[in-house]
């Protein structure tokens, strides 16, 4: 459903573009929103296309950029502003006002509190925030929402605590969780994000002011 204002498949607004037949893609049930703007790829990225995935909700005055990928089930809330060739995994959550820098990941499961300004990629199943943006820990009530039972959320929280808080860095932290966690579907996939992460992952909230982003 596309609301009234909304525009979808504009010409790409980068320099770059030379007027080549591109294209937008857009999933089944997806929801945009009043005004919001979906602009098409461009050849110069090796793409083409900007997609959104089935079952997402597109807010109003959301901005999606050229050659973006969005994933199913994902929200961006109003006036979140997405630049070019980011992708944004199945889930994503991203909350009002977020500006996300180009060539940024967000990953599957993620939460974005409001007003961020992403500069760096968000791990999957995390919640962050603040600024600058930083991880905050997992996103407890989404993951809860969602089936996860408390097992596997609880695995989840472990492997972060220890890529984050026992005081390795981010490589190190990553060979201590394949290691010493059990192989499962959720410690691969950080895993992977992590280490094929191109602008590298958020930094952790301070120890002594870990908490939920309001």
């Amino acid at each position: 459903t596309v609301f009234p204002g909304a525009v979808v498949g504009a010409v790409p607004q980068d320099l770059k573009y030379e007027g080549e037949v591109t294209w937008v893609e857009i999933g089944d049930r997806v929801t945009i929103r009043e005004c919001a703007t979906i602009n098409r790829g461009t050849r110069a990225s090796g793409k083409g296309v900007t997609s959104v995935g089935d079952d997402t909700l597109v807010m109003s005055y959301v901005h999606i950029a050229h050659d973006c990928r969005v994933g199913r089930h994902c929200i961006l809330v109003s006036y979140v502003g997405i630049a070019g060739e980011t992708d944004v995994d199945d889930w994503a959550i991203i909350g009002g006002n977020t500006a996300v820098h180009q060539f940024s990941h967000i990953g599957t499961h993620a939460m974005v509190g409001g007003c961020s300004a992403v500069n760096k990629d968000i791990p999957p199943y995390s919640i962050c925030g603040r600024t600058p943006i930083c991880y905050a820990g997992i996103n407890i009530v989404g993951l809860r929402r969602r089936g996860f039972s408390t097992d596997i959320i609880r695995n989840i929280k472990d492997i972060y605590d220890t890529i984050y808080y026992q005081g390795y860095n981010i490589s190190d932290g990553c060979a201590k969780v394949e290691a010493g966690f059990p192989q499962s579907e959720e410690r691969d996939a950080i895993l992977s994000f992590i280490r094929n992460s191109k602008r590298g992952i958020v930094r952790a909230m301070e120890v002594g002011v870990k908490g939920a982003i309001e």
